[in-house]
């Protein structure tokens, strides 16, 4: 279980869709909402009908939350042209929710009651109200996204990061408290010897929210903590950027959308600060950081990433290649990644039952103690339901720092970026 870096990607998708100015795609979905996935046809059965959720269309906009949908469907294309799962081939079949609750509880009626889909997979969905209908049903849900708090709620909800908690359907984790590890703290310390760690907000509920999760995180660790905080409608960011350098800032975390981290490292470049690293989180781990970043090479060079997933740029793993082959020459993101890994997960659950495919028999694969792994794609996934949260735990975590001509680069190998870390307890 990892929910600190899970509620990382969670509180920036939140805030993001909280700091929009609209509340107008709740009421229905999207005309091209609901649409099957063409594909090779090979011999055999019946086609085995997938299904895949995502905000596509969100108060978030643009792309954000596709990256997982795109990574997935290039799985099931790449197995459909290999002749499908088992021999028989997998039907795609994708609803946009709008990123509204409304629209996520029609997209679960539409594929679970009215295309009968066996499974989904790789769910992105910015407002998950549909979980408690999915999980009623006794679908497995594979590999989603934990933007809320309902893969550490419902059982057959089967989050990317895996999870440690009890899921009986009543409150998420232990009693409607979370815990997660200080591993990226823990990191920066050791590899550069930060002791002073900035947390930028604004004064919004959801930011300032998020700046308390990492703040926490950071004191744990020993860090001198510098709060900031900015007006939302008329934020001050050169005044931020000036005072982070009277306090030889070694790290800068941020709780900001997209914009005003650009805006941040923007005015962090025009006073000429330095830091170590300007840590930004999975969601913002793309190949779009040049064009994000364009008028910032200095903070450019700074920023870090973390996750939990082989860095989709490590072209020396032979899973990553299979999965940049797959993509093409399309703009490539880690959530990309991890929606591959969510398709492969089904399939190796799938194959597992052989000619008796039951759901009974999938959860069977994912709920083993063996932990998986996505033949090296993600850091080692299981599923405990432990009764008492731990109190510490050895954890792995994947780094990658941008280099411009070279992009995100691999700052140590996933699996022996280790430790043993303190737990510690939030409420979603």
């Amino acid at each position: 279980m990892r929910p600190f870096r899970a509620a990382e990607a969670l509180a920036a998708l939140l805030l993001a869709a909280l700091l929009a100015l609209t509340a107008a795609c709740g009421s229905r979905l999207p005309e091209d909402a609901f649409r099957e996935r063409p594909a090779a046809r090979p011999s055999g059965g019946e086609p085995l009908r997938v299904g895949i959720i995502t905000s596509a269309t969100s108060p978030v906009g643009g792309d954000a939350l596709t990256g997982p949908r795109d990574g997935a469907r290039a799985w099931f294309d790449a197995l459909n042209a290999r002749g499908g799962l088992n021999g028989r081939r997998v039907e795609v079949i994708t609803c946009d929710d709008g990123g509204s609750g409304v629209g996520n509880n029609a997209c679960v009626h539409r594929l679970l009651d009215e295309r009968k889909v066996f499974a989904l997979v790789a769910t992105t969905a910015l407002d998950y109200a549909g979980a408690p209908r999915v999980s009623a049903a006794g679908v497995p849900d594979i590999g989603g996204q934990p933007l809320t708090p309902a893969y550490e709620t419902f059982p057959h909800l089967y989050g990317i990061y895996g999870s440690s908690a009890p899921r009986t359907g009543t409150a998420p984790g232990w009693g409607g408290v979370l815990y997660g590890g200080t591993e990226v703290y823990r990191w920066f310390k050791r590899e550069y010897g930060a002791r002073t760690a900035a947390v930028v907000a604004y004064n919004q509920a959801a930011s300032t929210s998020y700046a308390r999760l990492i703040t926490d995180g950071l004191r744990a660790e020993g860090y001198r903590v510098v709060h900031e905080q900015v007006d939302f409608a008329l934020p001050n960011f050169r005044a931020v950027a000036a005072d982070l350098r009277a306090q030889g800032t070694d790290l800068v975390f941020d709780a900001l959308d997209t914009h005003g981290n650009a805006r941040l490292c923007e005015a962090m470049e025009a006073l000429g600060v330095r830091v170590a690293a300007k840590v930004t989180n999975v969601q913002n781990w793309s190949s779009s950081v040049p064009r994000d970043h364009a008028e910032s090479p200095g903070c450019r060079a700074a920023l870090h990433v973390t996750g939990s997933s082989r860095n989709f740029e490590d072209t020396g793993h032979p899973a990553v290649r299979e999965f940049r082959a797959a993509m093409g020459e399309r703009p490539l993101s880690q959530w990309q990644l991890e929606g591959w890994a969510a398709a492969m997960w089904f399939t190796d659950a799938a194959r597992s039952c052989g000619d008796r495919l039951t759901r009974a028999c999938v959860e069977e694969f994912l709920d083993r103690p063996e932990p998986y792994t996505a033949r090296g794609l993600l850091l080692p996934v299981r599923f405990e339901k432990l009764a008492e949260p731990p109190k510490a735990r050895h954890t792995c975590l994947s780094v990658a720092r941008w280099q411009d001509g070279r992009g995100w680069v691999t700052q140590g190998e996933m699996t022996t970026n280790c430790a043993t870390v303190p737990q510690l307890g939030y409420r979603p």
